[in-house]
């Protein structure tokens, strides 16, 4: 375990948060981000910034960059360049020293590094997770790795061919009990993202209890919050048509931003896709509107599934939740 966590513990000198959003995916984290982030008395970073998993491969494939040329790679390794990242994190605190810090990050939930690396700082940084109906966060992933030009077939497809893509960040019961392994009870908030969206002034009151801030602060205007809205593609065909013949080439938003940034070899032949990307989205673009119904019987399949995997959450929990999903 000391090899695990070397150089993960904050050095005196580091920022880190006093909470963390840590998941799971799209189940309204952004909402919840942009209503905490109004509260004159926090402040989040904008971005996600995945710092705790920042070396998982499987989370995060567009952190690490690989040369061709040099035949070697750029990963955002801790046990080289410790001084580095913890730095870049601080950093991203900076602007709201003074405040209550916090971070937004929907990687962590699945990740066991980041709970053990959470648990050892010296901080007792407390954590809020918010959990959807299984089955449709799910469906909602799907679609947002359609946006992100990952998948290239069908929902229906997708779940045979490469289930673990969509079902693995619904799998909430293993995943809490990383964290409730480490870490005390009173560190951890789950919120349901039915009830954030039913009752978002009580849940809100809630979440500020845990965190300890003034309630009263907030605009009345927050509570009808809602960010993240779902973007499709105007024709779905064709846009899984052009993920499979043109897959993207990461996020030049992390190029800008990792410390650890890629060499200019392994950014050599983005140029094309990138230009097929843009091109695509001229014609067929992204624009808000409703996500199509599930098929019932694709619903009744999950629904089966997440009931026999969840068995047991609400025990982990300490309070019924699995009746709010499945009748």
């Amino acid at each position: 375990m000391k090899d695990v966590l070397r150089n993960w513990k904050a050095p005196e000198s580091a920022i880190v948060p006093d909470f963390i959003i840590g998941g799971a995916m799209k189940s309204g984290t952004s909402t919840l981000h942009a209503i905490l982030g109004q509260h004159p008395d926090v402040y989040i970073p904008k971005e996600e910034i995945g710092f705790f998993d920042i070396d998982n491969v499987i989370e995060h494939y567009d952190f690490n960059f690989y040369d061709p040329k040099a035949k070697t790679w750029t990963t955002q390794d801790m046990s080289r360049n410790p001084n580095e990242l913890w730095k870049w994190y601080s950093d991203k605190f900076q602007p709201g020293k003074g405040k209550v810090l916090g971070e937004d990050s929907t990687s962590y939930l699945t990740s066991k590094f980041a709970a053990a690396r959470i648990a050892f700082q010296n901080k007792d940084i407390k954590l809020i997770f918010m959990l959807r109906h299984p089955s449709k966060r799910a469906y909602s992933n799907y679609f947002h790795l359609l946006r992100s030009g990952i998948v290239a077939h069908s929902f229906e497809d997708v779940l045979q061919l490469y289930p673990t893509l969509v079902l693995r960040r619904s799998l909430y019961k293993d995943q809490l009990e990383s964290y409730y392994k480490l870490l005390p009870k009173e560190q951890i908030k789950v919120v349901v993202f039915e009830d954030l969206v039913a009752n978002p002034r009580n849940v809100i009151q809630d979440i500020c209890a845990f965190l300890d801030l003034d309630m009263n602060k907030f605009d009345a205007s927050v509570f009808a919050t809602h960010t993240n809205k779902a973007k499709l593609p105007l024709f779905s065909g064709l846009h899984r048509l052009k993920n499979l013949l043109y897959r993207r080439y990461g996020s030049s938003f992390y190029f800008k931003t990792l410390p650890l940034k890629a060499p200019k070899n392994a950014m050599r032949k983005a140029w094309f896709p990138k230009a097929i990307n843009r091109v695509h989205g001229m014609i067929n673009p992204l624009r808000v509107k409703k996500t199509p119904p599930m098929h019932p019987n694709t619903q009744e399949f999950l629904d089966a599934y997440f009931k026999k995997e969840l068995a047991g959450l609400d025990e982990i929990i300490g309070e019924k939740v699995l009746s709010k999903w499945f009748q």
